[in-house]
């Protein structure tokens, strides 16, 4: 059954206003399903749940939280197929590549089940006065989650094991392009064991509205936000009125350096996966292709050879490698970026035309000879094109990579170790793939510097985010 309601309290509900809106399916532009739209009532109800759970939740032992979640994984595991079909019909991501999603979505569950058992404190005596320090971790409040439409499972599932780990109770906003995967989540929740309350799904086209008003509640203390960096400073901006704890998981620019002594096979299969994943609808695609000037024309031709191999179309179908892209506005704006960097003087290595028909479709594209000032350099291109440079010096390439507001993550290919983790420590990003096109993983600490975040989600600390230390000191 494909649930279109709010989820508050354990119930599915119509929105108080009764107002609804459509969910588009990118490979068709048919309408899938209408889904009710939440507005400030609703907001409010599912407040009142939130705060209602927390109790009982935060005082449960670790192992009863820690074995629900485990549940959950077994759930969603068993379940991959069904949460890949309604990922890739939402979304528009290659079948093959919704599966992927959906595995990495359940190994949250499966990671925090195991974190939660390691809040740990902390005793220890106070050097000068001799009193105990105690240090101890707690459950912060209520969080609300804001999760965007690239990934509709797995935003959702780094977001709400962690904090079911530390004890919180939570408030979702789906993107409105891709609500139904989170939605279709909600039973399996509790199936697992979760109680009624604890976690709450509000789709809505009033987003801003919603959330704003979801964050001057003082029973929030917790925001976490994955998006835009646009958005993420206006989010940051109405979390400081109740000065709020804010996780933060915004824009990237990706830089993808290949060096002379690379392996250029390797470096190709990474710089697909880096490109490709996701169709390139992800703040760590590769963005900007920095490859020496020695190995430039070697990587260009193999790469493009790889780019050319893809097949495009529906996900729904077998043998799709690429899907459309998640609606109009996106397709246009990389077809903007593409423009502008042909006009500028880039060479138009592969792809670059619109098909005709339905859907928002956009072919495999590289581009080569890409100059600085193209916008394609400057600004997320969240698509599968490929803007390639070439460098010779070091330094040179290790600046223009850093000369960016963003700093989410970077990929480094060269078979001397030395010189790339010399390199993967110059540059300023919060994660950086070597000799790899794959960052994400849950059990890593995921985020960047600049101005692509705050905090960290996966690894021990994405728990923490959801947590606040309390230090107590103490004589006995």
């Amino acid at each position: 059954m494909q649930h279109t309601n709010l989820y508050i309290d354990g119930q599915w509900r119509d929105a108080a206003s009764g107002d609804r809106f459509d969910v588009i399916n990118p490979a068709t532009e048919e309408t899938i399903a209408s889904v009710a739209s939440a507005d400030l009532a609703d907001a409010d109800a599912a407040l009142d749940a939130a705060q209602a759970a927390f109790g009982v939740w935060a005082a449960k032992k670790p192992r009863e939280r820690s074995e629900i979640l485990r549940k959950a994984w077994e759930l969603m595991t068993a379940r991959l197929d069904e949460f890949a079909q309604l990922i890739t019909l939402e979304n528009g991501k290659a079948r093959a590549d919704a599966v992927g999603e959906a595995a990495y979505a359940a190994e949250f569950f499966r990671w925090f089940a195991e974190e939660a058992v390691r809040a740990d404190g902390m005793i220890t005596h106070a050097p000068s006065s001799g009193a105990r320090i105690v240090v101890q971790h707690k459950p912060a409040g209520i969080a609300v989650l804001v999760t965007p439409w690239n990934y509709p499972a797995a935003m959702g599932t780094r977001k709400i094991a962690p904090a079911l780990a530390a004890g919180c109770p939570v408030i979702i906003k789906p993107a409105s392009e891709t609500p139904l995967t989170m939605l279709a989540l909600m039973p399996l929740l509790e199936e697992a064991g979760v109680p009624k309350g604890l976690v709450n799904v509000l789709p809505s086209k009033k987003s801003g509205r919603l959330v704003d008003h979801m964050l001057h509640d003082p029973r929030v203390r917790v925001i976490s936000f994955t998006g835009s960096t646009e958005v993420g400073r206006k989010l940051l901006h109405s979390a400081a009125d109740q000065v709020l704890k804010p996780a933060m998981e915004l824009g990237g620019n990706a830089p993808l350096i290949v060096f002379e002594d690379a392996d250029i096979d390797k470096a190709v299969t990474g710089a697909m996966l880096a490109k490709m994943r996701n169709l390139g609808e992800a703040c760590t695609a590769a963005n900007r292709f920095y490859v020496h000037e020695a190995v430039s024309q070697e990587f260009t031709s193999k790469f493009c050879a790889a780019m050319a191999a893809l097949t495009m179309g529906n996900g729904m179908e077998d043998g799709i490698d690429v899907g459309p892209l998640v609606n109009a506005d996106t397709r246009d704006k990389v077809a903007a970026f593409v423009a502008d960097a042909v006009a500028k003087g880039a060479r138009l290595e592969l792809g670059g035309i619109l098909p005709n028909g339905k859907g928002y479709y956009y072919p495999p594209t590289v581009l080569s000879n890409v100059p600085e000032t193209a916008d394609c350099v400057n600004d997320e291109i969240f698509g599968p094109v490929a803007a390639i440079q070439s460098f010779t010096d070091e330094d040179d390439v290790i600046r223009r990579a850093n000369n960016t507001e963003y700093g989410l993550v970077a990929y480094v290919f060269s078979e001397n170790m030395k010189r790339a983790m010399q390199v993967c420590e110059r540059l300023e990003y919060g994660m950086v793939g070597l000799n790899r096109g794959l960052v994400s993983d849950p059990a890593a600490p995921f985020g960047g510097v600049k101005q692509s975040g705050l905090g960290r989600e996966g690894g021990h600390e994405g728990m923490l985010e959801f947590m606040e230390t309390q230090y107590i000191s103490a004589e006995w």
